[in-house]
Parts: structure tokens; sequence; C-alpha cells
């Protein structure tokens, strides 16, 4: 019989309506503007202090609307976004004789029975969701320096084991030099150093006792250098942003020697710093032996008693780099601790040090890169510029006695706090920077900026399906309150695939949806123009309405998946906005043909298949 749907048909459209209603109510409950409050320790304010900042928010009639305790922070649930800076500004004023740290931040509001579906809104970008946008550089020339340092320990162990004596190293730019005690003793050793290390342009100087070996590396061996630690900063800060959890975020290449880090929904840009910028590292180094020469030695102080200091070799047995895996544990003591494993390569030298060195002290040592910025005034124009000093911490974070040969797992002790030992063990997971990179830029867009660009959004998205509604309507009358039906069908789908698959929404993402309501009905058009066609061609009501959407069939498919294939060229050469805009109108193609084809024909059905129809409203 014509115009008839089998049950199973009716069913799938029945179960996919209710699956979109679940899966894209979640966006009906945004985010509540919350603050977020911790000690220094990462540990929670007492109630008597929480009790001073409700109580000082309370006076400044500010909202709250609920108080929760969260991975031993607070979270005060506030009902206005606009509120939300100055409470921010008010609770660290009344904290401000505590070492509390006060942060913004959205804190999720879906209900739990949505949750029980495994149901949660879409993700936001920074445009809409507010967050941090970081423009970092990389110091190519401390690049230079690092890679030069390696080279020195390997050369200076070569020399040793082939007993040629060396008087001094030093590093100047992209050239190291090694001094001797004489000439028989520099050529000897460039025969050598030569044969391992062929990135290097070698020059001799001097004679005798000041004879010496100048290396340089080589204008390619330079870029290459740079290349590296720039594309190994950017997977060391994709990996850490991992780590702290972000949804959707931007870490990519912006010039010769700058990245580009974007954090949606993260307020709190002290945390953010402090985990994307650190650049620390550590080195496992042997304690030097009292007749070690002292050109071999470096005495570093420990990191968490200045007073003390240790005397360790220059020469590093492995650093962080070697570090495959790291987690946070505790001792027998209940002390903090980083339970390490190593990688093939850092394994095999760990074993070989410790191997012959047992009973014998080592030392790991903490080594981060910071810089400082001052005021320079030039006398002549009085003009002020800021120059920034780079310069290098070092503190032992534990000096402890080698009682056996090492493998590929061990432990570091001596850390102060649980929260110190967290961080430690996430840089080390993540990886060290190949280079320092500096803050030349930072920008907080704070939530209520991003509420605007949601409501702006949510306004052109409803002018759009009104003026679609009303144009349907007037052209197709009962027709057009199928189509209609079927249109919010599909937003309530495409809203609902995007939340499941974790899209982010974006402003061209919405600028997305406004089309996808738009060529939503062009299907619907296509189909009814050809049901009035098939009329005016004497066709029964029936039968017109069979051709209808059989004859349009080809020409919607056609139509779509042309435009898909645009969708999907954009989405593979495009980056960040084009990219949100490129996912919601696939998305919106796929799920307006099925309410078109699928959706509107059940309708069609239901009301006109298989019953005496004179005259069709369309």
């Amino acid at each position: 019989m014509l115009n008839r749907y089998p049950l199973w048909k009716y069913l799938i459209i029945l179960v996919a309506l209710l699956a979109g209603l679940i899966y894209s109510l979640p966006n009906l409950f945004p985010e509540d503007p919350a603050i977020q409050i911790s000690t220094q320790d990462s540990g929670a304010l007492s109630e008597r202090k929480l009790e001073r900042v409700t109580d000082a928010l309370d006076d400044s009639d500010i909202a709250i609307k609920g108080i929760e305790p969260q991975n031993d922070q607070w979270l005060l649930r506030l009902t206005n976004a606009d509120d939300q800076l100055r409470a921010r500004d008010i609770i660290s004023e009344t904290l401000d004789d505590e070492d509390a740290t006060v942060a913004l931040n959205l804190a999720e509001a879906t209900p739990g029975w949505l949750k029980a579906f495994n149901a949660s809104p879409m993700t936001l970008g920074l445009d809409l969701r507010g967050g941090v946008h970081f423009l970092l550089e990389v110091d190519m020339e401390a690049a230079l320096t690092q890679r030069l340092e390696v080279n020195a320990s390997a050369m200076r162990e070569l020399l040793r084991e082939e007993r040629i004596r060396y008087r001094n190293t030093e590093i100047d730019d992209r050239s190291l030099s090694l001094e001797f005690a004489s000439a028989d003793d520099r050529d000897a050793a460039r025969r050598l150093i030569t044969r391992d290390f062929p990135e290097f342009d070698y020059q001799s100087e001097g004679e005798d006792r000041g004879a010496r070996l100048v290396m340089s590396l080589t204008d390619q061996k330079v870029n290459e250098i740079q290349d590296y630690a720039i594309n190994q900063n950017l997977t060391t800060l994709r990996n850490r942003v991992n780590e702290l959890g972000v949804s959707e975020p931007k870490v990519q290449r912006q010039g010769p020697n700058r990245i580009v880090v974007e954090l949606p929904g993260v307020q709190d840009t002290t945390a953010a710093k402090r985990i994307v910028g650190a650049t620390a590292n550590l080195e496992f180094r042997l304690e030097a032996r009292p007749d070690t020469p002292e050109r071999e030695t470096e005495t570093i102080a420990f990191r968490n008693a200045p007073e003390r200091e240790g005397t360790v070799l220059r020469d590093v047995i492995i650093t962080g780099d070697s570090v495959s895996s790291a987690s946070q544990s505790f001792d027998e003591n209940g002390g903090a601790q980083v339970s390490i494993n190593l990688d093939g390569t850092g394994g095999t030298l760990m074993n070989r040090a410790t191997r012959t060195n047992i009973g014998r002290n080592m030392a790991v040592v903490f080594i981060e890169h910071k810089s400082e910025d001052r005021v320079v005034t030039d006398p002549d124009t009085g003009e002020k510029t800021t120059v920034r000093d780079p310069y290098v911490e070092r503190g032992i974070i534990s000096m402890a006695t080698i009682q056996s040969a090492f493998g590929n797992s061990f432990r570091i002790t001596g850390l102060d706090s649980s929260s110190e030992s967290s961080e430690l063990a996430l840089l080390l997971r993540s990886g060290s920077l190949a280079a320092p990179i500096y803050f030349v830029q930072e920008r907080t867009i704070g939530p209520s900026l991003g509420q605007k660009n949601i409501e702006r959004g949510l306004l052109s998205v409803q002018i759009g399906l009104l003026l679609v509604v009303i144009f349907m309507l007037v052209r197709y009358k009962v027709f057009g309150i199928f189509a209609n039906i079927a249109l919010a069908f599909n937003l309530t789908l495409l809203v609902a695939v995007m939340s499941l698959l974790g899209a982010t929404l974006t402003l061209p993402g919405i600028a997305g949806i406004v089309l996808t309501l738009g060529m939503a009905v062009d299907a619907n058009v296509l189909i009814f123009e050809r049901i009035r066609e098939e009329l005016r061609n004497g066709l029964s009501v029936q039968q017109a309405i069979h051709a209808g959407y059989e004859r349009a069939f080809t020409s919607i498919i056609d139509a779509n998946i042309t435009t898909l294939l645009v969708a999907v060229i954009l989405f593979s050469i495009g980056t960040g906005p084009v990219k949100g805009f490129a996912v919601t109108l696939s998305i919106g193609i796929l799920t307006s043909m099925f309410t078109a084809l699928l959706v509107s024909r059940a309708m069609v059905n239901l009301t006109y298949g298989g019953k005496p129809v004179k005259k069709l409203w369309i």
C-alpha cells in the first residue's frame, strides 16, 4: 500500500527522537560561574575561614548559589556571571593574610538523572566559554647552549677513556672549545672527536700550553637543533595540556620561534602558567670525590635547604628525557616521592653508572630555567624598554647512597609535599622542554564575555529558525508544518550528536548551525515542489506523494553529498575556527537528510497514508 511505513521504521524514528532529546537536554543547563578556593599546599580552607568569605560576599550583595568541597578545594557557585570577577577580588582581600589561591571557574550543572545516561553538554570553545590565551617564545640560543653542553660532557668522557689530558671546557655562542696541555694532545683529541662529532667545523689554535681545539656548529646543524627544539616543545606542551584535562585545547606554532596555547574554560592563569611554562628537568649526577679536579665538579645548594650544599660531577648520568613514566606515591614513612621508570637507553646508562659506584652518593638535581624582566632607560632619548634576563636555577632534591645497581625503576624522595611530587611527576610524564620558553603575551577571556557571545549566537539561530518556519508555513501550509517539526527534530539531533562526539562549539560552529537550518529545508522544498508537479500532471494524491519522495531522492543525495565533500575538505585543510564550522556543517547535513527523508515522510504517512484524500494543503 502506498505511503505506509512498517512498524520498525516508526520505532527507529522514535528511538532516535528519544536519544536526541536525552543527549541534547544537558545543553539547557549551562555551567555555573564559580570561584575556586584552595591553599598554596592544595589543601581546603577551614570552615571558619570559609564563613568569613561567605559573610564578605553577603555584605557585598553577591548571591551564592551553592558551596561544595571538590578535591581538597572549595567551589562557590554564583548565580550571576557578572559578579564573578568582583567576588574573586573580595575573596582575595578577605584572605589576604592567608596562603590561598582564588581562581575563576565554571562548574558543571547537568542534573544527575542525565548524567546516568552519560549525557553531557557540548564543549565550548575559547570564544564562548572563556579561558586563557598564551603566546610563548622559545629561547633558540639556550637550545644551542644545551646541545653544546651535552656534547661537551660526551667529549670529556671520550677523552678520559682514551687517557688524553685536557684542561678546560668553554662554551661560547655556537662554539665549544677544549684546552690541552700540549699540541700533541690537542691533535690526538681532534682525530678522536671528529670521528664521532661530524656536525662541527674544527679549528686548532695555539701551541704547547695554550693549545686549544675550537669546534663550531655548522649552519645546517644549527637549523636542525632549532627545528627540533620548537617541535619537541610543541609535543611536550600538548602532553602537559592533556594532563591538565582541558577540553579541546589549541597548541600550535606561530612563526619561527613562537607557540600559541589556548585553554578554554581555564580561568586560573597562575596554575596554568606554572604547568605550561615550567621548564624544569632532572639530572642524575654522582657526588664528587675529594680528589676530583675542580674543573670537573660543581657545587649546588639543596633545593629545600639552601644552607646545605653538595659537590657533584659536571657530567650527567641521565636527564629527565630518559623517563618513560612517572607517578606520585608515598614512602614507608608517609613522605612524598615519585616512582620513575626509565626507557631502555636510560636504564642501561643508569645501571652502568651505579654498578661501578656502589657505596657512593648520587644526587638528583632539579633544574629550572627562569627569566627576570628589568626596565632599561636610554640615556640619550630617555626611552624605556623591557629587557628579559634569563637565568638557570639548580637545586639538589636528594643525595642518597647507592646501595646496589639500579635498573629501569627507582624512586625519588626528599620532596616537600604531595602537590610538589604530583607536579614533578606530571612534568616528567609529559617530557621536558628542549629549550626554555618565555611568556610574551597573556590574555584572559572571562566567562561573562563568552556568555555574551553565546547569547548573540543563540539569537542568530532563533532569527534564522523563525524566518525558515514562517516561509515554510506560508509556502507549503500543512506540509510546511511537517517540515518545521522535522526541522526542530533536526536541530535536536544535531546538538545531541555534537554533545555525544565531544565536538567543540565555537562562534563559527554556531554559524554552521544557522547555515544548516537554512539548508535543512532544501530537501523538503525539492520534495514538496515535486509533489505539486505530480498533482498538476494529473496523478492522484497518494501517487503524487509517493512519486514526490521517490523521484526527489536522487537530487537530494547528490546535493548533500557535494556539500559534505566540501565540509570534509574544509576540515582536513582548515585550522581552528574553520574546522569547527566544518564539523557542525557535516553533522548538520547528515541529520537533515535523516529528518527530511524519514521523519517528514513518517508524519505525511501517518496523516495521509492509506486514506482517501481529495485535496492536499501544500
